[in-house]
């Protein structure tokens, strides 16, 4: 007979392995990145084709996971799960400022194969980085807060965490949110709108906070001087090992990244608003308010992002216990996210695809509501 004493116990924490694995497949990105770096010509395509093209095809290959982790698993049980994200912030930052150090002063890729690396740097850094950044600003720990710090920093882009986490999840859904698309708002004018405003209303909403201290905006708490002393060292990382050029590199990867971050937050919400209920009141947050997904490929790759509808409800839940729902408590895109930011750049199939939805959406949660001008154009009231 077979002793088992000793290989009973694991069993359980292999399984809790075996279940978190789809989700390090994103830690097969980076090794393409420096593949990319030294072979250059059409090894370039290979990151925007890999996080784009083939996740939307092993979607369709897939199919959707409906199944729900039991929402009440203890953290210890979250190990395999949080070591994700906790990995990729150095390793992202050692391709990022490697690659720099590497590519900037060589001469074995011209100027445009240089640039095309690093737009396919910020693809990565864009779809993983600042989504891992997302997971562990929500997060209590102090230390994994900062390591999504850094993740923005690598993106120029630190203000996010101040405009997600006090703006936008406070009013999603109402005209004080610059990050809710409007309906029949086509992306390349929200772009713009959003990179001016989620600035200036993440500033804002920081003075408004220390203002009720009695604090002026000046003061150190301010996390902004956080946010600007760390895209500073970056700044100053990137051009010690690569001068100008890696200066120019760092901010196309950066710009690269954010414009990915916005496309998705497009996505999120288009044409969803919560109900306005007079005097400045609207409804709770609710899993109506976001576009659900459950296609299985996209969300290993965005770790659960794609069940936003859960995300906005539940805001403090970590990404595997994140819930799923059916349609008849929240809308449901027809695709995962890297197929629908691909159609959101071109603005007619987007209409085509979703101003249906929107509007069998209004239907079908507010039927009441006769008149939907004010939400279309974001006249309404603005939240108390």
């Amino acid at each position: 007979m077979t002793d088992t004493t000793d290989t009973a116990p694991s069993r359980p924490a292999i399984a809790r392995l075996t279940a978190a694995l789809p989700f390090w497949v994103s830690l097969l990105l980076l090794p393409v990145l420096w593949i990319a770096a030294a072979r250059g010509g059409a090894w370039l395509a290979l990151p925007p084709l890999l996080t784009w093209y083939l996740f939307s095809a092993l979607d369709a290959a897939l199919g959707l996971n409906t199944e729900n982790a039991d929402p009440m698993t203890e953290e210890s049980q979250l190990v395999w799960y949080r070591l994700v994200t906790l990995v990729w912030p150095p390793l992202q930052g050692a391709t990022l400022f490697g690659l720099i150090a590497w590519v900037a002063p060589s001469d074995h890729l011209d100027t445009g194969e240089k640039i095309a690396l690093f737009a396919g740097m910020g693809v990565i850094s864009g779809t993983i980085g600042i989504n891992y950044a997302h997971e562990l600003m929500h997060q209590r720990n102090r230390w994994e807060r900062r390591l999504g710090d850094l993740l923005l920093a690598m993106v120029l882009y630190g203000h996010f965490r101040s405009e997600h986490l006090h703006v936008h999840h406070r009013y999603v859904g109402t005209p004080r949110d610059p990050v809710t698309a409007r309906y029949n708002e086509g992306f390349h004018r929200f772009y713009p709108r959003v990179l001016r405003q989620s600035l200036v209303s993440a500033f804002e909403a920081e003075r408004a906070m220390l203002a009720r201290r009695g604090l002026p905006w000046t003061h150190h708490r301010n996390p902004f001087w956080i946010y600007w002393g760390l895209q500073a060292a970056m700044l100053a990382l990137a051009a010690l090992l690569g001068g100008w050029a890696g200066l120019g590199l760092f901010a196309v990867q950066a710009g690269v990244a954010v414009w990915q971050l916005e496309l998705i937050n497009y996505v999120e919400h288009y044409g969803l608003t919560r109900k306005h209920e007079g005097h400045g009141r609207y409804e709770h947050v609710k899993p109506r308010h976001s576009w659900n997904a459950s296609h299985t490929a996209s969300n290993w790759l965005l770790i659960n992002l794609q069940r936003h509808s859960d995300h906005h409800y539940k805001p403090d839940r970590r990404f595997p216990l994140l819930q799923t729902y059916a349609e008849e408590e929240a809308p449901q895109l027809p695709y995962g996210y890297p197929l629908m930011a691909m159609a959101a750049m071109v603005p007619p199939v987007w209409r085509r695809v979703m101003n249906p939805r929107v509007r069998a959406w209004r239907r079908q949660f507010y039927p009441e509501i006769t008149d939907w001008a004010p939400y279309n154009r974001g006249t309404l009231p603005l939240p108390r």
